[in-house]
């Protein structure tokens, strides 16, 4: 390629279809390259601020080099614009945006041109075969792919995947796990981009998606859809949990996944320098999904939060340190495979909270609507929780109580409204105290203590409110009391003056 203008004129082809084959690019790429270099030559030796051009024909590989000079009214540039006037005498049909074509003698390569077309064509062919790779690669995320191991650097193992490079950088390792040059690597390919140095091509062995691959290979039954494998969650190198549902009845989801003699899950465990792998059935009910996920501990009761997406497990005092794993492995995995937080307690630490919030309960009672300590625990045993309920529950519920009659629930719910009325007045004054406004304790939806709150966070008069954010309202009065509906319509009830005096102070 050294001494392009003395190749025969289809040996000049010839090269550019060998080019072409061996990097896998298109051979009007190739083509198109060697004219850059050529152009590049040419100006090199007639003078760069010239617009040299050139051509190869594709079927006779003849090159041809002209000097193109575009016809315009002003001349600007006098190396590569003409005159109309002057272009007419040349060629009496020329009309503004024209070029004019000054055919040039071929030129022989000298050594330092010849070079610097080399440089050119391989820069070009590199950047052609990197839109190549970037283009084939791009649509096969999610992919598994298999390569050899051309390198390895600082840890990061650079993959031979046959057309292209890969990384498989050491954080995507599992650990303790090494490559030498020309090792078989199988891996995941999460990511492509296009980079300025080419296109790089991100691999993993620790994605929890190589993982579902990997089953969907050696299960016949994922690959075919019958069998879903819904969640994923892993400690890499150490322990992973599938979770996974047939859509088959008569098809062990289970069963199937671990295969004869354990032969299907093995060859997976081995692909995975020995992770152990737990395989549980999917559940939509998420008490029962998450009872699933703690496997192999027992669990004998449990508590939703829908609200914060959070659960309370009671497991035997004996399956603690079982449910919750070597550095609670088992508890973080359950959780990530669930989407659930999980709080795991013993049976003895459920009982004696539960003790704890039925003696604070029942005293709460007992203070506030000077009972004694039995109607105080039947209150509580009934599941009466605050004073507000009693207040306001329908008497009904309330003579529905053993050894309570329409008297006694009378006499409960007097008490209870006149403790609260008395609380709210304690809460107004100290709201006064506070210099929280009248306008703003006008407004539907806050309570007396919600309105000591603000006071006490400095948020004293109606600007003062309908400056925050529904998510800060929230913050101040506490989640228990008030949804975000609710925190939005307090605050655009503040803001309704800011449009009636024709915008904010």
């Amino acid at each position: 390629m050294e001494r392009i203008a003395a190749l025969p004129r289809p040996e000049l082809l010839q090269v550019a279809d060998a080019v072409a084959r061996d990097k896998g690019i298109d051979r009007d790429e190739v083509l198109e390259a060697m004219e850059q270099a050529i152009q590049k030559a040419g100006r090199s030796k007639y003078g760069h601020e010239h617009d040299i051009r050139a051509h190869i024909d594709r079927k006779s590989g003849e090159i041809q080099l002209a000097r193109y000079i575009e016809v315009v009214e002003t001349v600007e540039n006098e190396a590569t614009q003409v005159a109309l006037s002057r272009a007419l005498k040349k060629s009496p049909e020329a009309k503004v945006g024209d070029f004019l074509v000054d055919p040039l003698p071929p030129i022989d390569f000298g050594r330092i041109a010849a070079q610097t077309a080399k440089q050119v064509i391989v820069q070009k062919v590199r950047d052609a075969e990197r839109t190549r790779q970037y283009n084939e690669y791009k649509d096969r995320v999610g992919e598994i792919s298999n390569g050899l191991v051309k390198r390895v650097e600082f840890g990061n193992v650079i993959v031979d995947l046959g057309r292209a490079e890969a990384l498989l950088r050491r954080d995507e390792l599992i650990p303790r796990e090494t490559f030498r040059t020309g090792d078989r690597v199988r891996a995941y390919i999460y990511d492509v981009r296009q980079e300025p140095r080419g296109p790089q091509i991100f691999l993993s062995r620790t994605h929890p998606t190589f993982m579902s691959k990997l089953f969907a290979q050696e299960v016949p039954e994922i690959y075919d859809g019958i069998i879903e494998i819904r969640a994923v969650a892993r400690d890499p190198g150490s322990r992973a949990k599938i979770a996974v549902i047939s859509h088959d009845s008569s098809i062990d989801p289970v069963g199937a996944c671990v295969g004869m003699r354990g032969s299907r899950v093995q060859a997976v465990v081995a692909e995975l320098q020995g992770e152990k792998i737990d395989i549980i059935p999917w559940s939509g009910e998420y008490a029962t999904f998450v009872v699933n996920a703690l496997a192999p501990a027992e669990v004998t009761k449990v508590v939703l939060d829908d609200e914060n997406h959070a659960m309370e497990v009671v497991v035997p005092d004996d399956q603690l340190s079982l449910a919750i794993g070597r550095r609670g492995q088992n508890v973080r995995l359950a959780s990530q495979l669930t989407g659930w937080s999980i709080d795991i307690m013993t049976e003895a630490e459920e009982s004696e909270r539960r003790n704890e919030e039925f003696r604070t309960r029942s005293k709460m009672f007992i203070d506030a609507l000077d009972v004694d300590d039995v109607i105080a625990h039947l209150l509580v045993t009934e599941g009466f929780s605050t004073v507000e309920e009693v207040a306001f529950v329908p008497p009904e519920d309330l003579t529905g109580i053993e050894g309570f009659d329409e008297d006694v629930a009378a006499e409960l719910q007097n008490r209870a409204k006149a403790f609260l009325a008395e609380q709210d007045e304690r809460y107004d004054a100290m709201r006064r105290d506070l210099g929280v406004s009248d306008d703003l304790a006008a407004i539907d939806g806050l309570s007396p203590l919600m309105l000591v709150k603000l006071g006490h966070k400095g948020i004293k008069t109606l600007d003062d409110l309908g400056d925050l954010a529904s998510d800060e309202l929230i913050d101040v009065v506490g989640k228990d009391d008030m949804g975000e509906d609710q925190a939005n319509a307090v605050i655009m009830a503040a803001r309704a003056h800011w449009f009636e005096d024709g915008g904010a102070a």
